[in-house]
């Protein structure tokens, strides 16, 4: 039998979307060890990125160390993890964190150190204290690029957490591996394309959350950065290169 008919007759199999070791049991836990992962490289990496963005030094320095984080494999860190007594979704979900950090520390540090001196120039000029300029000028301005990074490091994760078989745990993995295991290739294609299919489904409900929390403002001069092409100047400190930022650039569009 062909792999990729074995696969969607094991699809269109409603016993295998049922039980404990079900689809849908399945890619519940998946979804639950992704936002754990998530949860806390968001609490280690946004208000470290959000501070060297803030603070305008350190900055470089800061996001190349977390860069550094990439060249370990997470298959490599899971083994290390284990042989520590780490198994199951809980080495998982400290594994995918570390790798969730770099794009979101990068894009907040990018976010808010790419905001237009003018703007801090002008808050302080009003009595703000540095805090305030931070979260009330720095932080809404700089929505796009820390949501981009955000969801690009959910991606992320959901596409590592299948890892999580090799070491105890469950996840949507669980069906690829168990598919090899068995030598049933159509299932572990199967199990492939589930987790694909989930990845595309965060990634578009992710990429319409960014933009409903996106200023409508800076949604239409997102619109005509992306449309302009013309070289122009740059202002402000120069800056590490953000992950998944819209239009590419979080310049302020050319006055016509």
């Amino acid at each position: 039998m062909d792999v990729l008919t074995e696969a969607f007759q094991w699809l269109n199999d409603p016993l295998n979307w049922t039980g404990r070791q079900g689809v849908l049991a399945l890619t519940r836990t998946h979804l639950e060890v992704s936002a754990v992962a998530v949860a806390i490289a968001l609490v280690v990496a946004l208000p470290v990125g959000l501070w060297l963005g803030h603070r305008g030094r350190g900055a470089t320095v800061g996001v190349v160390v977390a860069n550094t984080t990439r060249a370990l494999p997470t298959l490599a860190l899971l083994t290390l993890l284990a042989a520590t007594g780490w198994f199951g979704n809980t080495a998982t979900a400290l594994a995918c964190a570390v790798f969730a950090v770099p794009p979101i520390l990068a894009n907040a540090v990018t976010g808010i150190g790419g905001v237009d001196p003018d703007a801090r120039d002008a808050a302080r000029g009003l009595g703000m204290s540095g805090a305030r300029v931070m979260w009330s000028v720095e932080v809404p301005l700089a929505v796009p690029l820390i949501a981009a990074g955000i969801r690009t490091g959910a991606v992320q994760v959901l596409a590592t957490v299948p890892l999580a078989a090799l070491v105890g745990g469950t996840s949507l993995g669980t069906v690829v591996v168990s598919g090899f295991a068995t030598q049933r290739y159509g299932k572990a294609l199967a199990g492939g394309i589930l987790v694909a299919g989930l990845c595309l489904l965060v990634e578009g409900l992710l990429a319409v959350l960014e933009r409903v929390v996106t200023p409508r403002g800076l949604r239409s001069r997102t619109r005509g950065a992306s449309s302009d092409t013309r070289p122009g100047p740059r202002r402000g400190r120069a800056l590490p290169v953000a992950v998944g930022a819209p239009g590419g650039s979080n310049d302020p569009a050319p006055s016509p």
